[in-house]
């Protein structure tokens, strides 16, 4: 069982910056992929970006590139989403998700199914 704790969520202004971290419990973190979702209001979730269990690949969201870094630190058990040049758009609600150890089934890992952990939630609110 792994529990994954978010934050840095919190109310900005446009053009600003976030950055979001995601603690995991256990010691199994550094075998797992990692993602952000997002899920605001009237639309559905919507995936953002994800890293391998190494960190070497980052995969994201048109919607994102360019402004969004997915990072992590295995030593911490923390996974890490800095957002820049944020839009009122972005406002949402976003979770961490972690993969199966080992989870071989996907590349990209773009899909919530592709997950099996999820955190609680962080709100990011970007006013205009």
């Amino acid at each position: 069982q792994v529990q994954l704790v978010e934050s840095g969520g919190g109310l900005v202004q446009a053009g600003g910056s976030l950055r979001l971290s995601c603690l995991a419990s256990g010691r199994t973190f550094s075998n797992r992929a990692m993602g952000w979702f997002r899920h605001a209001p009237g639309k559905e979730r919507e995936f953002v970006a994800s890293i391998t269990r190494s960190g070497g690949r980052t995969y994201y969201a048109d919607s994102v590139k360019g402004r969004f870094t997915i990072s992590r630190d295995n030593a911490k058990n923390t996974v890490y989403l800095q957002m820049n040049s944020l839009k009122p758009e972005d406002t949402a609600v976003y979770y961490c998700a972690a993969a199966n150890e080992y989870y071989s089934g996907s590349v990209e890992f773009r899909r919530p199914g592709e997950y099996n952990y999820w955190g609680q939630g962080t709100q990011v609110t970007v006013s205009s």
